[in-house]
């Protein structure tokens, strides 16, 4: 396709840009005076679909188990997010969350654009047929609309706040299923690294007696390719990171979520100042 025919068809493509939230240095809703120290991202927050738009999928031939599946998006995790930007924004001077506004399983914005997860034809034990045999067209497709709106939000973000002096954390929030092709995970909370393996295991440190089974790496690592949002935001800025991974079963409800929202917090918030990420 020549690259003006290219820009043509980008034109009449939605753009699903990254969703922004703040929280002052009081914990409340809203852009304080001063720059935010903290950003979270929720890169899986949303299973909603893109129905009205079939070039980028439609409703993918999901059955309805797989849209609420933990296939599907991160459950719980935008509300526990929610919950540690509002309780860590004091310590941090403000928080900032940017979080996803459709279903990974359109577009899984934590995997580049080349990964076979990034579109998966398969998620575990749900198939997704609108990602059978794409051609490169619905892949770029799928890009312009998902992939590269939402990283150009959250760069955004973190530029803006760079400009304005600080060097945020950037800390991603996921959750996991409790049990993954049949086999059951006794972990309750993994803290994974990429190249900067400070901010991480200053959380492994903080989190010892909080009363979750904490480890290092599990169930997932950056080996799987599962850090690539922070590699791609934190790392050429050299800014603090870590990402977090909770059994979604902990946090399937909003009650449950401000529980854990309340037991996290105090770790992290040791661990943002132990290593002078704040």
């Amino acid at each position: 396709m020549p690259l003006s025919a290219a820009r043509a068809a980008d034109a009449l493509l939605p753009h699903f840009e990254g969703l922004v939230e703040h929280w002052d240095a009081s914990g409340a809703p809203g852009q304080g005076a001063g720059p935010a120290g903290l950003v979270l991202i929720c890169d899986h927050a949303s299973n909603v679909l893109p129905l009205d738009w079939p070039v980028l999928g439609g409703d993918l031939g999901l059955s309805a188990e797989a849209q609420v599946s933990h296939a599907a998006w991160d459950i719980g995790a935008l509300g526990l997010a929610r919950g540690l930007a509002a309780r860590l924004a004091p310590v941090t001077g403000g928080t900032v969350l940017v979080s996803a506004p459709l279903s990974r399983l359109a577009y899984d914005l934590n995997r580049a654009p080349d990964h076979p997860a990034a579109m998966p034809a398969m998620s575990e034990v749900h198939e997704v047929p609108g990602n059978r045999d794409l051609t490169a067209a619905d892949r770029l497709a799928r890009t312009e609309a998902i992939c590269l709106p939402f990283h150009a939000t959250l760069a955004t973000e973190i530029a803006r706040l760079v400009a304005r002096g600080r060097r945020p954390a950037l800390i991603a929030v996921h959750s996991f299923t409790p049990v993954y092709f049949g086999m059951k995970r006794a972990v309750e909370f993994g803290v994974i690294h990429d190249d900067d393996q400070t901010l991480t295991h200053a959380v492994i440190e903080a989190a010892k007696g909080c009363g979750l089974d904490t480890r290092l790496n599990e169930p997932y690592s950056a080996a799987g390719d599962v850090t690539h949002t922070i590699r791609l935001h934190a790392v050429p800025l050299r800014l603090p990171n870590t990402m977090l991974e909770i059994r979604n079963d902990l946090i399937a409800d909003a009650p449950a979520q401000a529980a854990m929202a309340d037991r996290l917090a105090p770790v992290l918030a040791t661990a943002l100042t132990a290593t002078g990420a704040v």
